[in-house]
């Protein structure tokens, strides 16, 4: 068996394939329009005409708007008291003090990026403290009837974690400037 070395190594044939080197001359088969067949801003990079009607009032614009978005409303991982009991169940959830990495890790709490909220469809009978961002009432009252506890916590995403660390470093450097 020959000894390979380093100089000796190659990738597998086809591994790598080459880009397309455009608008190269016509005997490359991309060149003059360099594959976009047209001309104008079409053409050319950064097109922005998605939607464009030709100064015809756009579809978007004529459709009448209904309904108003929240930008500051939370995104809840809604987790109801009978999936919970369902997992305990089946084995998916042990122990008795679930937040929301166990109930993500049992598949549960799907999403959320401010936690979640406890919401009381469905029966409960194991006694758990609960610690969430969110919960109904009548969750809350059925958990404590299963002999139970819930915490309710302001959760904090990575992202907000993050942000919050950005302004304080900002702060401090503006402090220290300042003398």
């Amino acid at each position: 068996m020959p000894i390979m070395n380093l100089n000796d190594l190659r990738d597998n044939a086809g591994a790598r394939k080459s880009k397309m080197r455009v608008g190269r001359g016509i005997g490359s088969g991309k060149g003059k329009t360099g594959g976009r067949g047209q001309k104008g801003q079409k053409s050319r990079e950064g097109v922005s005409i998605a939607g464009f009607e030709g100064g015809q009032m756009p579809l978007h614009m004529r459709l009448p708007k209904r309904g108003f978005n929240n930008i500051f409303a939370k995104d809840y991982a809604e987790v109801n008291l009978g999936a919970i009991q369902k997992a305990i169940d089946s084995g998916k959830l042990t122990g008795t003090e679930l937040d929301h990495a166990a109930l993500k890790a049992a598949g549960l709490a799907r999403g959320g990026k401010d936690g979640v909220r406890l919401l009381g469809k469905g029966e409960l009978t194991a006694a758990l403290t609960l610690t969430v961002a969110g919960v109904s009432s009548s969750a809350r009252e059925a958990v404590e009837k299963a002999g139970g506890s819930v915490n309710v916590i302001e959760f904090v995403s990575p992202a907000d974690k993050a942000a919050a660390k950005k302004g304080k470093v900002r702060a401090e450097r503006l402090a220290a400037r300042q003398g």
